[in-house]
């Protein structure tokens, strides 16, 4: 199913990426979404690419270095013209290339990783910027479609007993830790994938964000395969 196509209200989509930036979040909408079809060969470009750490950086300068198709290299052309697009509003792009992030296992109970459902957090207004060129895409989830983990009795008290946190210093421990960015699935919730090309807009948890922060995870990686991907 495309994403355009879903009827959760807190996506909007656009056809500009000057709409995508500049229209205000508003209301329960908190995901902006330019939808696209691409074209060209992004697979090539993976291809091309070396993987030096589970996790690499790209630059713009090893993009142009590489001996492309005419597909590949419109899928270059348009992923370096999203770096510009997006580093010219100020942003700080990057484009990796991943074979997968870092598994948090010291709590099984409350894994603190980017698999687990999250939203992102900064002390001044800012927006996540996320396009998935290739390989398996993140997810988001509706904000009443979650609860918050450290709100789930079992669990709160699980990170009482683990950490003998005062109680007067509980809530301050939970969000200097990170435990309070985290949430839950409720049983019935669908997630929207975000699919490959879309490029994202996400809000954030910040002092001057004015609606509810998008709750999102990484996806699991497809067996033998890479993503490429921007975010910011």
């Amino acid at each position: 199913m495309s994403v355009s196509s879903t009827k959760n209200k807190q996506v909007k989509f656009f056809s500009t990426f000057n709409e995508l930036v500049e229209t205000p979040f508003e209301g329960i909408v908190n995901a902006h979404c330019l939808n696209r079809n691409l074209v060209g060969n992004f697979e090539e470009v993976v291809n091309k690419l070396i993987l030096k750490e589970d996790i690499t950086t790209i630059t713009i300068e090893e993009l142009e270095q590489l001996e492309l198709s005419d597909n590949g290299n419109k899928a270059r052309e348009i992923i370096i013209n999203d770096y510009i697009l997006l580093a010219n509003l100020g942003a700080s792009p990057t484009i990796n290339l991943l074979k997968h992030y870092e598994r948090d296992t010291h709590l099984d109970f409350f894994p603190l990783d980017v698999y687990s459902f999250h939203v992102d957090s900064s002390q001044i207004a800012t927006d996540t910027f996320l396009c998935t060129y290739y390989g398996a895409s993140s997810d988001i989830l509706p904000n009443d479609a979650v609860t918050q983990k450290i709100l789930i009795p079992e669990i709160r008290t699980k990170l009482k007993e683990l950490y003998e946190v005062n109680e007067n210093e509980f809530e301050s421990f939970l969000e200097e830790f990170y435990f309070n960015l985290h949430y839950q699935a409720n049983p019935d919730a669908k997630p929207i994938n975000l699919g490959l090309g879309n490029l994202w807009r996400l809000a954030v948890k910040n002092p001057q964000q004015i609606v509810p922060p998008c709750v999102h995870r990484a996806p699991k990686e497809n067996k033998n395969e890479l993503r490429l991907l921007l975010i910011c």
